[in-house]
C-alpha cells in the first residue's frame, strides 16, 4: 500500500501542489498525511474519496481513510 501511495497516487496529488504521505494501514483504516496545498484545501474530502476509489479499483481493497493535515512549519511563526 505504501508503495502504491508513493509511486502512483502521490505524483498525481503533487500536480496540484499537494503532498500525500503514507502513515499506516491497520485493517481497513488507512492513515495518510496531507501537506502542501492539501493542508489548507477546502475540498480535501473529494480527494480522499478519489484516493479510496482508486485503491479499490486498482488494488481491490476497500479502505477508510483518516486524513492528517500538516501545515508548513513556517505558518507557526506568523
Amino acid at each position: 500500500m505504501k508503495e502504491y501511495i508513493e509511486q502512483t497516487l502521490a505524483p498525481r496529488v503533487q500536480g496540484d501542489g499537494g503532498w500525500v504521505e503514507f502513515v499506516s494501514l491497520e485493517g481497513d483504516q488507512l492513515t495518510l498525511t496531507f501537506r502542501g496545498e492539501c493542508s489548507k484545501c477546502f475540498i480535501l474530502d473529494r480527494c480522499i474519496d478519489w484516493i479510496a476509489k482508486k485503491i479499490q479499483e486498482d488494488l481491490g481493497q476497500k479502505v477508510e481513510i483518516k486524513a492528517v493535515r500538516k501545515k508548513p512549519f513556517f505558518w507557526d511563526n506568523n
